[in-house]
């Protein structure tokens, strides 16, 4: 009986997540990101859409609209409704999940909204309403940053005016270090998680959360630090928007000049 005991303690335990080199459990350095591809206009059926993989992580953005909004008397006189759904589908995470939204998706789609509204210029569409979907196929921590960061391609792959692309990811203190691009195992057995979503390049942060404690020294790093990794993402949010743009240009060529 004790021995069993023992074995379920030692289970119990959290992982070792930086080694003596300074190693995060997949290998990087705290200043590193992980492996970040982004795909534009991969529904033919929404008017924008993006897909992204950060990591482990899958997520695809979907926008319609501006569009009539119904019912009527919820339209503003003054500007768009930008309506948000974020949803992890049950196979997105190892335990299969009850595909009936959380109280944690139901929030995280209010987050996600106030965090994209700031770049919009909303007021150029009165009474009307854009929908945003946002669909986790894969989950590996950080999805409400990376479903920011799809879902701002994909609204300007809808056409949609805006300020700046938002671009966002979390930084985060594992075993006293502060590190950025939290993943999983990070998030669930570190001391704390930092999500920061900005408007690069015109240096404004559209959210900023906490979850932990922090020093005042402390949250000016995973400031510098988030910010550093935001400008990375910025760049392949731009690259991926630039790519599909060319290659419709081609497109459009090959077909006037075959006329």
């Amino acid at each position: 009986m004790s021995s069993s005991r023992i074995s379920i303690r030692k289970e119990q335990r959290p992982p070792k997540l930086i080694d003596e080199e300074g190693r995060r459990v997949d290998g990087r350095r705290p200043d590193e990101l992980r492996p970040v591809k982004i795909e534009v206009g991969v529904l033919k059926n929404a008017d924008g859409s993006a897909y992204i993989e950060l990591g482990r992580n899958k997520i695809i953005a979907a926008v319609y609209g501006p569009k009539e909004l119904h019912p009527k008397h919820l339209a503003l006189p003054d500007r768009a409704v930008l309506y948000c759904r974020y949803h992890m589908v049950p196979f997105s995470v190892t335990e299969r999940k009850s595909p009936a939204p959380s109280r944690r998706e139901i929030e995280l789609s209010k987050v996600i909204r106030e965090a994209l509204e700031p770049a919009l210029f909303l007021e150029y569409f009165p009474r009307t309403e854009i929908d945003l979907f946002i669909e986790v196929l894969q989950a590996d921590g950080g999805t409400r940053t990376a479903g920011i960061t799809a879902a701002s391609v994909a609204l300007a792959d809808a056409g949609i005016p805006m300020r700046d692309l938002v671009a966002a990811i979390a930084v985060g203190k594992v075993e006293g270090q502060i590190v950025l691009d939290l993943c999983d195992i990070e998030d669930k057995y570190g001391e704390g998680d930092m999500p920061v979503a900005m408007m690069p390049s015109l240096g404004q942060i559209t959210l900023l959360q906490a979850d932990g404690v922090y020093t005042p020294e402390e949250v000016k790093k995973a400031l510098e630090l988030a910010k550093k990794g935001i400008m990375k993402i910025y760049e392949v949010q731009r690259e991926a928007l630039k790519k599909k743009y060319i290659e419709l240009k081609k497109e459009v060529e090959e077909e006037y000049g075959k006329k």
